[in-house]
């Protein structure tokens, strides 16, 4: 998972929606057609998952859309009133 601390729960929680955020919109990105990337094995549709995730990853710890942030801004607020 992207950079967030154990001490920051709230930022871990912004971060994980956002690669959540990013692991949905990789999968809708991906073409049905899209057979030939692996093997089309049994594991081919497992594998593809644990790589959209790692690639969410990255791109959240990459500094992402911005999300991640302005979510983790919004909860300190609502967290702080």
């Amino acid at each position: 998972m992207p950079k967030a601390s154990a001490s920051d729960p709230l930022r871990a929680a912004a971060e994980k929606l956002e690669a959540g955020f990013w692991a949905e919109m990789l999968k809708s990105a991906q073409p049905e057609d899209n057979k030939n990337s692996f093997s089309s094995g049994i594991g081919e549709t497992q594998f593809a998952s644990f790589l959209r995730t790692a690639h969410a990853d990255a791109l959240v710890r990459g500094g992402g859309l911005g999300l991640a942030e302005t979510i983790y801004q919004s909860l300190l607020k609502q967290n702080n009133e």
